[in-house]
């Protein structure tokens, strides 16, 4: 029996034959998809071929990409015996990611209370998150600490620790639900030791950007070079990073001596302090300022000048109280500032007070320096054969040149005295004769060869300009006559002291200088400043007179240095009272030029006193004192040992310093005679 087909369907499943018809024309479908996927990839590759590089930036541009800075470390500045006198801490800023704290309502509070516990305002961070929903940087706090960072994170990971052990609820978690805080790194600078040899140093501030002193001059050798970290997701939303690590900046290892520079700064505070208020409102002087020198290699072992001020706080007013006020030049004036004054000073004031706090008196001031520059007069007179060093002048107290009266130190007159004499008792006629011998062509050629009007070149920032100084075609008789003893021309204090250095260690004229070497952040010698001889400025037999001549400065029966000798030391030194402008204002800066010991020179001490606050200004006392006192501790210090025998009176001084008497009685074969004229 046959079977019955039914057509269009299939016996066993009901369902239409795939017939051949039906085959081709899916045939020709797959051909057509087929042919359609080969026109994409073409098409695709000819797009990549043409514009890949395009559209691969334009991928990358849409992908989520980082950029961040890696900061460096500033160098360090270290005395000459590796005490840091600046360097830089790790900090870091508080950073706050509203997005992140918003996107559930349980981070919100546990947020806000870390916040605040970092010392954050609850109130103005809650103000901020809630105004700007979508701010993913926000910095909320600067220069949190090291160790405060490290305490809040060791408080939240024992928080969450905690939470996790006692199964607390997820909507119920303080610390787990912290979220869209981070801390971004930094570096602060820091001066471990406040105001010490703060105008020397200067400051660093945001961006790195130095300040005054050797801060500012050795900017760029003290900073690095930031380092970068790039990121960003694929198209696989992996991270891909890449780091370039960040350079720290360059160390400075100093000729300065942080024990010595602290017994300059506290014997200057001892004067500041005593005078304070004294014959007026205002601090002890103007200025009280030293400078320490190695005579043989021009290095600087100390150097300040008051008024001092927090290399941490440098922008604090309260510094300037007692300074002189300023005239619309800039210039000083009679009248000084009070805590009143401070607390109602205009914002276009405190800038003007600020820079002059900030201001290096030993570099950056120039004044009259009065007697202290009749060695070198004398020394050019010696050089040029125009004075003899058995010649005598005669002193009766005045001089007239060009219809001037100029007078003498001594209104009564010294009589005949010899070159020596006439340096011992600071006699202005005797100069003013020995002046007129050498002519005014060899004078200003001597000034140029010790310097005056010239930089000395130290490495500190705004060293001052003198070039004004008056040459040989316009200076008058009395200019000339003035000038030899110290007025009427300008200096500074690092000009003065390396020229007399020079007057004393044989006559080498040493370029002064702050910084002994260039260390690496590793440590290692990257550059040493050796001491340079710039020039010759007199003979040995020069130098060894002048040094006979300031010896009996200080032993003399007439000497106006006794005041500066140190128990149990020889030493030579000048002293310089000038009046300053106006004339006849009854205001002077006086000073003393010391150096020990007598027999073989090694330091030199140079103190200037401008306008103590005392009724009678003329008296280089106020500067000699100072530098018996910095003497007095620093020779025993270098291992200085005394050369003379020591009173009742001053072994006594010495016990209350702490000192010891290192007189062994001994006497050296080329020991010199005391002067008792």
């Amino acid at each position: 029996m046959s079977k019955r087909v039914v057509k269009g369907k299939n016996t066993r499943g009901g369902l239409k034959r795939f017939t051949i018809s039906m085959q081709r024309k899916l045939v020709v479908l797959c051909g057509l998809v087929l042919l359609a996927f080969v026109g994409l990839g073409i098409k695709l590759f000819l797009i990549n071929r043409d514009n890949g590089q395009a559209y691969t930036m334009q991928v990358l541009s849409q992908q989520a990409y980082e950029n961040q800075t890696i900061p460096y470390k500033r160098g360090k500045i270290m005395d000459c015996k590796g005490t840091v006198l600046a360097d830089s801490q790790l900090v870091y800023n508080v950073i706050v990611d509203s997005k992140q704290i918003l996107e559930k309502d349980a981070y919100l509070e546990p947020t806000l209370d870390a916040l605040e516990s970092l010392g954050i305002n609850r109130g103005r961070i809650r103000e901020y998150i809630t105004n700007h929903p979508s701010s993913q940087y926000y910095i909320a706090l600067k220069n949190l600490s090291y160790q405060d960072r490290k305490a809040y994170l060791d408080k939240v990971e024992a928080g969450i620790k905690m939470e996790k052990e006692k199964k607390v609820a997820p909507a119920d978690r303080k610390y787990d639900n912290i979220k869209g805080i981070w801390f971004e790194s930094g570096y602060s600078r820091i001066y471990p030791h406040s105001d010490l040899a703060c105008h020397v140093i200067g400051f660093s501030g945001s961006g790195n950007v130095g300040t005054g002193g050797l801060e500012e001059y050795y900017n760029e050798t003290l900073n690095g070079v930031v380092g970068r970290r790039y990121g960003y997701l694929d198209e696989s939303l992996s991270m891909e990073q890449t780091m370039i690590e960040p350079k720290d900046g360059n160390n400075l290892v100093l000729t300065l001596d942080a024990n010595i520079q602290s017994i300059v700064q506290k014997y200057l505070k001892k004067h500041d302090d005593e005078y304070d208020n004294f014959d007026h409102p205002g601090n002890g002087s103007n200025h009280a300022a030293c400078i320490v020198m190695d005579v043989h290699s021009g290095e600087i072992l100390a150097m300040a000048g008051t008024p001092f001020f927090d290399l941490n706080q440098p922008s604090d007013l309260a510094a300037l109280e007692g300074m002189p006020k300023l005239d619309a030049n800039d210039e000083p004036m009679d009248s000084y500032l009070t805590y009143t004054d401070l607390l109602v000073m205009s914002d276009e004031d405190k800038p003007r007070y600020l820079n002059a706090l900030w201001s290096n008196f030993c570099v950056s001031q120039y004044f009259e320096p009065g007697s202290t520059a009749k060695p070198f007069t004398v020394a050019t007179g010696l050089e040029t054969g125009t004075v003899d060093k058995d010649e005598t002048f005669y002193c009766n107290g005045y001089k007239y040149i060009d219809g001037f009266e100029i007078k003498c130190h001594n209104r009564e007159g010294d009589g005949l005295l010899t070159v020596g004499q006439a340096v011992e008792r600071s006699c202005n006629v005797s100069l003013m004769e020995m002046a007129m011998s050498e002519g005014k062509e060899n004078f200003t050629k001597f000034q140029n060869v010790f310097n005056f009007g010239l930089r000395t070149g130290i490495d500190l920032a705004d060293e001052a300009r003198t070039d004004s100084f008056v040459s040989d075609s316009t200076m008058t008789d009395s200019m000339l006559a003035t000038n030899a003893f110290g007025q009427n021309f300008d200096a500074t204090m690092i000009q003065m002291a390396a020229g007399f250095c020079s007057l004393i260690n044989g006559g080498y004229y040493y370029e002064p200088h702050v910084v002994k070497k260039i260390t690496s952040p590793s440590g290692t010698t990257l550059r040493t400043i050796e001491p340079r001889v710039l020039k010759k400025t007199v003979s040995e037999e020069t130098s060894e007179l002048i040094r006979e001549y300031t010896v009996q400065v200080v032993e003399g029966r007439y000497g106006t240095g006794e005041t500066a000798r140190p128990a149990g030391y020889r030493i030579g030194g000048k002293t310089g009272t000038a009046e300053t402008l106006p004339r006849g204002n009854d205001e002077y800066i006086v000073s003393f030029m010391g150096y020990a010991p007598a027999e073989d020179p090694q330091i030199l001490v140079y103190v200037v006193i401008d306008r103590a606050n005392f009724e009678n200004q003329d008296d280089a006392t106020f500067a000699t004192v100072v530098v018996r006192s910095i003497m007095q501790e620093v020779l025993p210090y270098l291992n200085i040992y005394m050369s003379e025998p020591v009173t009742d009176e001053e072994r006594a001084e010495l016990e209350e310093l702490g000192l010891a008497v290192t007189y062994t009685g001994d006497e050296s074969p080329d020991k010199w005679e005391k002067q008792t004229w």
